[in-house]
């Protein structure tokens, strides 16, 4: 069975991507003509190194669309949302080009220029949008899937992956039963199973069949998808369709064999490589940026309470191995005078005045940038537990310990899917995020993962 490919809606992204480029591209383009209107000689110049200086203008601005949440997929904004986002990622994109002029001043386009530019591809990009949702938004250009199977675990596309935004790139045509096995399924969605599944696959034009038994002791028809597959039907079984549709790894559905046959969890020596310099990179670039900031709280938590201004704890890193995590303190010096751990709540009243604040805008975390640069964190990776609370989740929840299979991480894709987690329901919830990012982690998969917590920060999400 097919698993691990990428999945369809990241390949339209990159599809959406591209098209925005190109029309950012041709905005600046455009913005030249219009700047030099009367001027041909400058606007000959500029034609000289148009190429260059357009496409930075194009990867800047998407580059602060990507950290502003507009090129996730499994984010659902509303009007007045995405043109605030969009509002703030060209206000931002623009000032970073700005001081990229100023460093560079090769570069340069012009403030005119630029700012004809800025308006043109904002609405090109409105534009763009508007053309690609009414395409691609018709179920005429999903793909589509027939489900074997109408079962408690069939039913979990129906729970899980209900609203419009989860079934961008593909509609549910229907639900085969199998003989034998208990219906969920609402009785409308179901498909009659009386003929083989190639023949129900031509008749009803499907692409791909997912595999959703609750059973299969009783055996598949495997002669019926070996036929399926011979005539270019796709054949996907659950635990990979819910991997490659909502990046996450479905506990209940998941077993052994899919995390051992289904490929991932590269940990070869150019990924090690490119892992360790992402992460001296990133946390270098972020420390040059941010130490003001880092003073400046510092001095707030000592004028507020006094010192300690650092809080550390042992926290479970690659391994299972124990490191020393630091932070700065956001809890009175008391918080667990009786030596027991505690999950944090909202509005915990453990939390000074200061405390509340840095929270909830990620300052407390930046100190957890000399672990990055030490080696016991990486910069992206699940967030790394104390040791009381991962003993208690070893138990508790299957495969927990899979995660620690790599560097914990100052960020990582559980923190933009799920918000703060404080029970073991919660860990369980984010637990199917790590998974996919611990058995699918990659250089492009970190970088968009860096971008897009630019937003989690700027939106305060998922802080406590």
């Amino acid at each position: 069975m097919k698993s691990g490919t990428p999945s369809r809606m990241i390949r339209a992204i990159r599809v959406l991507w591209v098209l925005e480029l190109l029309v950012l591209m041709l905005a600046v383009s455009a913005a030249v003509w219009l700047r030099f209107l009367d001027d041909p000689g400058s606007r000959s110049a500029f034609i000289e190194t148009a190429p260059f200086r357009t496409a930075l203008v194009a990867i800047f601005i998407t580059g602060s669309m990507t950290a502003f949440g507009l090129y996730q997929a499994h984010v659902r904004l509303n009007r007045t949302d995405f043109l605030l986002r969009l509002l703030l990622s060209f206000a931002f994109g623009g000032i970073s080009l700005l001081v990229l002029y100023y460093v560079l001043p090769i570069t340069y386009i012009g403030r005119g220029v630029l700012a004809i530019a800025l308006l043109l591809g904002m609405l090109g990009v409105l534009l763009t949008r508007a053309v690609v949702h009414q395409l691609f938004g018709a179920d005429v250009f999903k793909r589509r899937l027939l489900v074997y199977g109408a079962g408690q675990h069939a039913d979990l596309i129906n729970s899980r992956l209900r609203r419009s935004s989860d079934r961008r790139s593909f509609v549910v045509v229907g639900f085969v039963p199998v003989p034998g096995h208990k219906v969920v399924v609402a009785a409308h969605m179901l498909v009659s199973g009386d003929a083989p599944l190639v023949a129900l696959a031509d008749t009803l034009n499907i692409h791909e069949i997912v595999v959703a038994p609750d059973e299969r002791r009783g055996g598949l028809p495997m002669e019926d998808l070996l036929a399926c597959a011979q005539k270019g039907v796709g054949v996907t079984d659950l635990a990979a369709f819910f991997e490659r549709e909502a990046g996450m790894i479905k506990l209940n559905v998941v077993d052994p064999s899919n995390l051992v046959f289904s490929g991932g969890f590269d940990h070869s020596l150019p990924r090690r490589l490119s892992k360790r310099f992402f992460d001296l990179l990133a946390a270098s670039i972020l420390l040059l940026l941010a130490w003001p900031f880092m003073l400046l709280v510092a001095a707030c938590v000592w004028l507020e309470s006094g010192g300690p201004v650092f809080y550390r704890q042992t926290r479970v890193g690659e391994s299972g191995h124990a490191f020393e995590l630091t932070k700065f303190r956001s809890m009175r010096t008391d918080a667990e005078k009786d030596g027991v751990a505690r999950w944090a709540s909202t509005n915990d009243d453990r939390t000074t005045r200061v405390g509340r604040f840095i929270r909830s805008t990620r300052l407390d975390e930046l100190p957890q940038l000399f672990n990055v640069l030490r080696g016991d964190m990486s910069f992206v990776g699940p967030r790394p537990e104390r040791p009381q609370f991962v003993d208690q989740l070893n138990t508790e929840i299957r495969y927990y310990n899979v995660r620690h299979s790599v560097k914990p991480g100052l960020t990582g894709w559980a923190q933009l899917r799920y918000p703060y987690g404080a029970s073991v329901r919660d860990a369980e919830e984010k637990l199917k995020f790590d998974l996919f990012y611990v058995k699918n982690h990659g250089l492009v998969l970190d970088l968009m993962i860096l971008l897009q917590t630019v937003e989690v920060v700027l939106f305060r999400r998922g802080a406590r």
